[in-house]
């Protein structure tokens, strides 16, 4: 694979290389900063194909107002000959329209690359750390799990394109009281397996069918050595081999998904060897925890088992919380925050960046351990940012209609249900296909109909088609005559040589959804292109008689097939080439 430079990245490189000539002729002075400087494609297509801010943000600097110093920018650029034409926009924005020779080059980078058309050394080989998923392990995933997966992990896929290195992490909540529960709901199981009636279950257990093959596994091991035994006896044992088993349910089930995690970190373990406690005495001494009590709730009476107890607490009204928070209970355990900030100190001390995927409904939580976590990496002598997406849950329909879920009456949709009936690229791009701080419904009908309204089939159809094309034609694709390829073509260059951007700009948003969206776009651009061929034979791929434009047409058919594939790999979705 030669090394190209990407169109956008060679557009951004040629003004600095401007800037460079300017502080050279003493209109800028050396070293101004650029990291303001942006050239983008404007919001508006009829202005151009890129535009630059550039004497925007730099005319400060210049000593000059930002219509002067535009002026001397495009006096430059005008030399260039892969630049058509070069226009002020308002107060000093530059408008450029770029030659069709620079589209077509762009079409022998998309083929040189490849695979790797669209991958950017942006990361710097930097170590990411994203947490996603971390369910408790008590049961088989379900659907209000599956779109913090799927963000999760498409999340990954992008930074990693995006050049950095990333680890996908799961975190077991392994140590709290949801634990004990799925215990003593083994143990009734195993004495189920041991050929007792435990009819009902009791109110509290977890009463799904999922849990019959552990009990029995655990009859298998034990045979009736627990059966009448006192719970002391086997909580612990029960509990490790029970979380063993949802968590190989687990891995099972995020396996349909193509998710698998590098690293399952166990709370248990965390407080094992006394990171809280080392958390703990890092706040300390930066004075942001303290022995203090609680007031009482606002509003209301104090409920009848509420009293004044002195607890440790962090001092989260310094970030913009109503009150300061608990790390530990008044029983001496630590509370989900005071465990979970211990969690994200552990986690940065092998991270540049950690970043998690959580459930909207933990939204008023992050503003204190975003605060707690900066305290703890700060005051190690480390910057780690940490950042929080917060995921909203999915609705599911059948036939319009809402399927109840309950997972403590185990009547719940399984994660592995939904895949084996709708297919795992369906699910991951359909869990994509809004910004995942918005409401979803998944209508399991419409997810799988063969419309233009399911983006899924819209999008796997054009790259269908266009695998299609290139079977049946005759001809080979081939670059020998791309200056065939007009106006209409070059409009479908354009649309394609987005990807680069786009995806430094979803990496450095960690938004994997505008993969999806670009995509889709993408998806409609060629779908136009291609009808256009029914009203108009002379626009048609295929030209009877005429070799060289059909194999001019077919590498541009080609190259944007190879773009769609490599956005569907960031987000982990096959792209088929039959339908």
């Amino acid at each position: 694979m030669a090394e190209m430079q990407t169109l956008h990245a060679a557009f951004a490189a040629r003004i600095d290389a401007v800037l460079n000539a300017l502080e050279l002729e003493g209109v800028l002075p050396a070293d101004t900063p650029r990291g303001n400087v942006t050239v983008e494609p404007p919001r508006d297509p009829s202005h151009g194909d890129l535009a630059t801010n550039a004497a925007m943000v730099l005319a400060k600097q210049a000593k000059t107002n930002s219509r002067a110093l535009a002026e001397k920018i495009v006096d430059h650029l005008s030399r260039e000959p892969d630049i058509a034409a070069a226009e002020i926009a308002g107060p000093g924005f530059i408008n450029l329209r770029l030659a069709p020779d620079a589209w077509r080059r762009e079409l022998l980078a998309i083929a040189d690359l490849g695979d790797a058309y669209g991958r950017s050394a942006m990361g710097d080989g930097k170590t990411v750390n994203v947490e996603y998923v971390s369910a408790n392990p008590t049961g088989p995933m379900h659907m209000g799990h599956c779109r913090g997966a799927v963000v999760g992990d498409a999340l990954c896929g992008l930074l990693e394109w995006a050049g950095y290195r990333v680890t996908r992490e799961y975190y077991v909540n392994d140590a709290g009281g949801q634990v004990d529960v799925l215990a003593r709901s083994a143990h009734l199981r195993y004495r189920e397996a041991l050929g007792e009636d435990i009819g009902a279950i009791p109110e509290g257990l977890y009463p799904g069918d999922y849990l019959k093959p552990v009990g029995e596994r655990l009859a298998q091991e034990f045979g009736e050595t627990y059966k009448d035994a006192e719970e002391s006896a086997w909580l612990e044992l029960f509990r490790h081999r029970a979380v063993g088993a949802m968590m190989d349910m687990i891995r099972e089930d995020l396996a349909l998904l193509g998710i698998h995690h590098d690293l399952f970190s166990s709370e248990a373990e965390l407080q094992a060897a006394k990171k809280p406690e080392a958390a703990e005495a890092w706040l300390r001494e930066k004075g942001l925890v303290y022995d203090g009590v609680l007031e009482a709730p606002k509003g209301k009476a104090p409920p009848e088992d509420w009293e004044p107890v002195e607890l440790p607490l962090f001092r989260s009204t310094e970030f913009g919380d109503d009150q300061d928070r608990p790390i530990k209970k008044s029983n001496g355990a630590w509370t989900y925050f005071g465990a979970d900030l211990a969690y994200h100190f552990q986690k940065a001390e092998k991270a540049d960046a950690l970043i998690d995927i959580w459930g909207a409904d933990h939204a008023g939580t992050v503003k204190r351990i975003k605060a707690a976590v900066a305290a703890l990496t700060k005051g190690a002598g480390r910057d780690v940012p940490f950042d929080v997406k917060l995921v909203q849950m999915v609705k599911l329909l059948r036939d319009g209609e809402p399927v109840k879920m309950s997972k403590r009456s185990g009547t719940f949709v399984t994660l592995a249900d939904v895949v084996n009936e709708v297919g795992k690229d369906v699910v991951r791009f359909t869990m994509l296909t809004r910004k995942p701080d918005a409401q979803m419904e998944f209508d399991f009908a419409k997810v799988v109909e063969a419309s233009k309204e399911n983006p899924v089939f819209y999008l796997q159809y054009a790259h269908a088609r266009i695998h299609s094309t290139l079977r049946k034609a005759g001809v080979a694709p081939d670059a020998d005559n791309l200056d065939r390829l007009g106006e209409d073509e070059l409009a479908l260059v354009r649309e394609a040589a987005q990807f680069p951007r786009v995806v430094e700009a979803s990496a450095k948003a960690r938004e994997p959804h505008r993969i999806a969206f670009f995509l889709g776009d993408l998806a409609a651009a060629f779908h136009s292109f291609w009808n256009a061929g029914n009203d108009d034979p002379a626009k048609r791929i295929i030209q009877e008689g005429d070799p060289e434009l059909t194999a001019a047409r077919l590498f541009l058919a080609a190259q944007v097939g190879q773009v769609i594939r490599n956005g569907l790999a960031i987000l982990g979705v096959e792209a088929v080439e039959e339908m």
